[in-house]
């Protein structure tokens, strides 16, 4: 039963820092989204995860070229496990040239040629700026031997991800069959990528690229929107997708991830992706509720070498919340039973931490000891026993 509760902290004491990511629920209260002409969204906090506002985040679309978030996340990971690098030389095949390939008729190209030999490095450059669906077949061919055994480690990721809504049949996102994907998975793809390699990251902010001779730009126009700091990720368009958007902006320590699916034009995706930024930075902060190893409270503790403890926790903890709200957040803390007895290690559970936006809990996390405490002297515990049962 939970006997003793401890009011510590008030939104005003709330600390600004980027370290590490917890997810939960929006609170209540939220500001009125805005309205979105698309066919699906998704605005997210990248710190903690936490979806700020969305609209049939969990619809099953066709990605188009978003799909080559994963290609690219594929490519990462691989570089990661050094099964190949970044400076690999990769010799161009046949199925990756698009003359004589009714495939890539009309569709984004890096504009490789049979026989070209490209760095890993400059073929995701293409995947990425240019979104060159030759350059994933090159990267698919030298990474599985083949497309269809890349496809396959692309859908094991999906699995390691968690991505409920998606399926992939393609390298490059052309419509096929059974390939889909969601604005919220994307979402996730997108702070996976983000958070997974600085070093390929940088790539999705590139403006322009230039092979072979042809320049091409980004076609991420926010790139250019001198009102937001927009350094990624992908555009994305068929006939059956309509027009796709995924954009990340950064203000200050913030960072917001927007994914627009099923819209009208490419300036259309663009004008949706910036209203939902705008609006998430207008009225949101993404705040760090409590930091690992800090004291948030101590208590008396029986029968050992001191008289008090420390409480805390053991992890960082973050929320995105309306700035609206953020003086009505109060956090206390609940002991699990009324004394706490020594000897009791450090890091032990003894309590629970919780949030409440006004009279709503939003969130709650494990109270622990912050240091371990002896049992005391014959004489400690002996004075300890009297006070105890006066």
């Amino acid at each position: 039963m939970l006997l003793k509760s401890r009011l510590f902290i008030a939104a005003s004491l709330f600390a600004l820092n980027l370290t590490s990511a917890f997810a939960t629920n929006t609170p209540d209260f939220s500001p009125e989204p805005p309205a979105i002409d698309a066919g699906a969204w998704v605005l997210m906090d990248y710190t903690t995860g936490q979806i700020l506002t969305a609209n049939n985040e969990h619809q099953q679309r066709n990605p188009a070229s978003l799909t080559k978030l994963m290609t690219g996340y594929v490519v990462d990971r691989a570089i990661d496990s050094h099964r190949i690098s970044r400076n690999d030389i990769v010799t161009v095949g046949r199925d990756a040239w698009a003359k004589d390939n009714p495939v890539f008729v009309g569709s984004s190209l890096m504009f490789l040629k049979e026989g070209d030999r490209v760095t890993v490095h400059d073929l995701s450059r293409g995947l990425i700026v240019d979104s060159g669906n030759d350059a994933c077949v090159a990267l698919a061919d030298y990474i599985a031997g083949g497309q269809p055994q890349f496809v396959a480690m692309m859908n094991r990721y999906v699995q390691k991800l968690n991505l409920q809504d998606t399926h992939f049949e393609t390298v490059h996102g052309l419509d096929a069959p059974g390939q889909h994907s969601s604005a919220y998975d994307l979402a996730v793809l997108s702070r996976a990528i983000i958070h997974g390699e600085p070093e390929f990251y940088h790539m999705y902010s590139e403006k322009s690229l230039t092979w072979n001779g042809i320049t091409q730009q980004n076609r991420n126009g926010l790139l250019w929107d001198k009102t937001l700091n927009v350094d990624g990720l992908k555009t994305g368009h068929t006939s059956g997708a309509g027009y796709n958007l995924i954009a990340s902006s950064v203000d200050g320590q913030r960072r917001l991830i927007a994914v627009v699916m099923g819209a009208e034009s490419p300036k259309g995706r663009e004008e949706q992706a910036r209203k939902l930024l705008h609006w998430g930075q207008q009225n949101f902060d993404t705040v760090q509720i409590l930091k690992s190893g800090k004291k948030v409270g101590s208590e008396r503790i029986w029968y050992g070498d001191k008289e008090n403890i420390t409480l805390g926790t053991e992890q960082d903890f973050w929320l995105a919340l309306p700035k609206a709200e953020i003086p009505n957040i109060k956090a206390k803390y609940v002991l699990d039973k009324k004394e706490i007895v020594a000897p009791i290690a450090s890091h032990q559970r003894v309590g629970e931490i919780e949030l409440y936006d006004r009279d709503k809990l939003v969130a709650h996390w494990p109270l622990v000891t912050l240091e371990s405490v002896e049992e005391g002297g014959v004489f400690s515990r002996l004075s300890d026993y009297f006070h105890h049962k006066a």
